[in-house]
């Protein structure tokens, strides 16, 4: 099996077509992923084998008037028979490149507390100025 990590343009929507059990939350909407890909501070990466997605990681640069530009990372997803291969690992490392790229100088992603495949992966990692943070989030319906 080869295993290629490739960042998304928008002319790669039909990559995303072909995707494994559990790599997003809901199914992917053509739409919605040209929409997504073709704002300049979306970036999104896959993992493709054989020319399935089994992987994909999602960000958006934040810029701020008073704060350093930052990249959260809004998803990471592998389906459940490539997980603990090193696939987020190379994800993660091609957004963090992307993000250094674009003038980011941090990126943060959070997880629910209760997430603790994702919080050990999270953890693992060399990178982390430090524990994780305490976060509130609100929701609001618009």
């Amino acid at each position: 099996m080869a295993l290629e990590i490739r960042r998304l343009f928008p002319d790669d929507d039909a990559l995303v077509m072909r995707v494994a059990d559990e790599v997003f939350d809901e199914p992917v909407r053509p739409d919605r992923l040209s929409a997504y890909l073709a704002e300049p501070c979306h970036f999104m990466v896959v993992a493709l084998a054989d020319g399935i997605v089994v992987g994909q990681c999602a960000a958006v640069i934040h810029r701020h008037p008073d704060k350093v530009s930052e990249l959260y990372i809004d998803e990471v997803g592998v389906a459940p028979a490539f997980q603990r291969q090193g696939i987020a690992t190379r994800m993660l490392g091609a957004m963090f490149a992307l993000g250094r790229e674009h003038g980011c100088e941090e990126a943060w992603v959070g997880t629910e507390p209760d997430n603790v495949a994702a919080r050990a992966f999270y953890e693992s990692r060399k990178e982390p100025h430090g524990p994780a943070e305490g976060l509130v989030m609100y929701v609001y319906q618009l």
